[in-house]
């Protein structure tokens, strides 16, 4: 992949890959998300990602609204566990625009006291609306329950008790002890010359005083597999059943990424959806999820069924795994997950504004970015008795753990 690289001497590292298209995609992401809250700062990052947009230093929350959607763009933003995303696109030529505007409310937000009392209404509601999911709300109790309730396994959102909590002061606080500019990436997939670029990052970006992140994340704490079952007024029950996993570092990441897809991903024939939907008839959403992280990760399984249903799901589910770790993938069937994997890895890079996110995220992590060709060449080297091993070590039965929402 053809990229131009440069770091500003703040600290902030701009990467740019142009592309033929009239069409740009421009973002920062910054190394912080919910993983970084102190316990009474709980869902402060998602906060501050929607407090973001309500009024600069020279801007009313209108005006920014109004900057990029006037000229026909789009500007969004995103929070995870372990980093914030704040990003536009845009018709080329409007370039510029959006890129003043990305500084002015990552660098220059105000946080108005009435803005922030409103918007603490808005995510308490978005809040509750999340509890009456309990798809969503499943996953996230399973990672708390798996991470034994510390920083990593908290969701998002935050509580409506910590959200009710939060003042102006506490948003600086955070963000001048976690927003630190070697903990950031612009990039920029677009059709603009790389000097040209280079040139604009500098003139809004250069010239923020520089800081830098002096510790280390904490480890997770040590993993014991629990089962918990809980009782919920629901339409069916819902189940969860995983382990922790392959870190950001791993090498074997990119095999339990090929064992994910193979077993819950997207496709209709994944083993799990061939089993518990097309074979059996007893679960409609199923899929799987391996999530890396910073010193861990998190691979679960969900579905959603009968109560009726719930045991012997489980043992269909059990039975799959156990098929992954005592059978090698024979050649066809290797050569059926790799194939599936690289087309749905390059069918998500032809998506640009998928691709700008990518490209941030792998040169936050890791300073570079693999090809498609690397990929597709790493992909090909995994070998029947890697997944294997892959599998006896993940889908250990002895180290799984299970989170039951039983309808009542």
């Amino acid at each position: 992949m053809d990229l131009f690289t440069h770091t500003l001497p703040n600290g902030i590292r701009i990467v740019h890959h142009r592309v033929p298209s009239p069409v740009g995609h421009c973002g920062l992401i910054i190394n912080t998300g919910s993983r970084d809250e102190d316990e009474n700062e709980h869902g402060m990052a998602h906060f501050i990602e929607h407090v973001i947009f309500k009024g600069t230093e020279k801007r009313k929350t209108w005006h920014i609204l109004s900057r990029i959607d006037d000229v026909g763009g789009e500007l969004n933003a995103y929070t995870s566990k372990e980093e914030t995303a704040i990003y536009a696109s845009f018709l080329i030529q409007d370039f510029e625009r959006a890129l003043e505007l990305l500084h002015d409310i990552s660098f220059h937000s105000v946080f108005p006291e009435k803005e922030i009392r409103k918007e603490k209404e808005v995510i308490i509601d978005e809040i509750n609306s999340y509890k009456d999911n309990p798809a969503e709300l499943i996953i996230d109790d399973f990672e708390e329950l798996i991470f034994n309730h510390g920083p990593m396994g908290h969701n998002i959102l935050g509580t409506a008790e910590s959200i009710k909590n939060f003042t102006r002061e506490d948003i600086f606080r955070f963000i001048r002890n976690n927003y630190h500019t070697d903990q950031m990436v612009l990039c920029m997939v677009g059709d603009i010359a790389p000097g040209k670029f280079l040139k604009a990052a500098n003139k809004y970006f250069g010239k923020e005083p520089p800081g830098f992140r002096e510790s280390l994340r904490p480890p997770t704490p040590p993993y014991k597999p629990s089962v918990l079952r809980k009782e919920l007024d629901t339409f069916q029950s819902h189940i969860t059943i995983g382990n922790i996993a392959y870190d950001l570092e791993n090498p074997k990441r990119l095999g339990l990424s090929l064992l994910n897809n193979l077993l819950g991903g997207p496709g209709m024939n994944s083993r799990l959806n061939m089993a518990l939907r097309e074979k059996n008839g007893i679960a409609y959403n199923i899929e799987s999820i391996y999530s890396p992280y910073y010193g861990t990760g998190v691979f679960c399984i969900y579905f959603g069924t009968d109560r009726q249903n719930i045991d012997r799901s489980i043992r269909i589910v059990r039975r799959e795994l156990a098929r992954l770790r005592d059978k090698k993938l024979g050649q066809m069937q290797l050569h059926k997950a790799r194939r599936q994997l690289k087309g749905q890895i390059t069918i998500a890079n032809d998506n640009k504004e998928n691709l700008m996110l990518n490209i941030s995220k792998s040169f936050l992590l890791y300073n570079k970015v693999d090809s498609l060709a690397d990929i597709y060449k790493k992909i090909d080297n995994l070998t029947a008795t890697d997944l294997m091993e892959i599998a006896n070590e993940i889908f250990d039965d002895n180290q799984l753990s299970y989170l039951i929402y039983e309808q009542s």
